[in-house]
């Protein structure tokens, strides 16, 4: 019962308040009919346009009575923001470094997230291949995860530096959390304190964020230069090389 006048915006509000980690899906629907009850003079036809007359409600006359919309709404629970991992390495150094994620509120099922590695809601491009969690049954617990930078300058600094590999998941049934065990590689080549989040999905629902920050410390001393005078207001001139790691 809703009117809008021609060039005129309707705005739908959305409210998603979830009771559990697990996907919801729904639909909005929209259906327009004219006013003052006429029809638009479009006749659906077998030769008609599939994805138009899909979406065209049909008169007794084979005319267009009303428009219809259908919008797929996918709701993704989200948790609290964890709290943050600190990852510390000396610079010149590489650390290799086991992290344990706890996921509360893991709820199983058996049915993927479709199109998962390209959600809209978190762009999920490396997954692990890892042994399954299960609880005796045949639910089983997959995860997704990508590390996600604040800016892309931040992306080129520690893209080739920081690598992480999901080594095992391991589920508590009774209190429904999951303990995923990370291992982290972190070899900096100066110092800098860069700050990213570990995104985890699960394919049965829920998201997961936990903040990261990357510290690399000052290196150790390269070498010590002595100079030796040869007399009073004389200069001593000593050399040495320097090599870039970069072109």
């Amino acid at each position: 019962g809703i009117r809008l006048g021609p060039k005129e915006k309707l705005e739908i509000p959305v409210l998603f308040i979830p009771a559990e980690m697990k996907i919801y899906k729904t639909q909005v629907a929209i259906h327009v009919m004219r006013e003052n009850g006429e029809n638009w003079p479009y006749e659906v036809t077998a030769e008609s346009n599939t994805d138009l007359t899909r979406n065209v409600t049909v008169a007794e006359n084979r005319e267009a009575q009303g428009i219809l919309w259908i919008y797929p709404i996918h709701g993704m629970p989200e948790a609290p923001q964890q709290k943050s991992v600190v990852i510390r390495c000396q610079a010149r150094q590489r650390l290799e470094q086991r992290v344990e994620l706890l996921l509360i509120g893991v709820m199983p099922g058996e049915t993927a997230l479709p199109d998962a590695g390209n959600s809209a809601m978190v762009n999920m491009d490396e997954s692990a291949n890892t042994p399954e969690a299960t609880d005796g049954s045949s639910a089983t617990l997959e995860f997704l995860y990508e590390l996600q930078y604040q800016s892309d300058e931040i992306r080129s600094q520690l893209d080739s530096l920081v690598g992480m590999e999901l080594l095992q998941k391991e589920w508590d049934t009774e209190s429904r959390i999951v303990t995923l065990i990370f291992n982290v590689v972190f070899a900096p080549s100066k110092p800098m304190r860069n700050k990213a989040t570990l995104v985890v999905q699960c394919t049965a629902g829920g998201l997961w964020k936990f903040p990261m920050l990357f510290i690399a410390t000052e290196p150790e001393v390269d070498d010590v230069i002595n100079i030796v005078a040869v007399g009073l207001n004389k200069e001593s001139i000593v050399g040495f090389k320097l090599t870039s790691q970069t072109r």
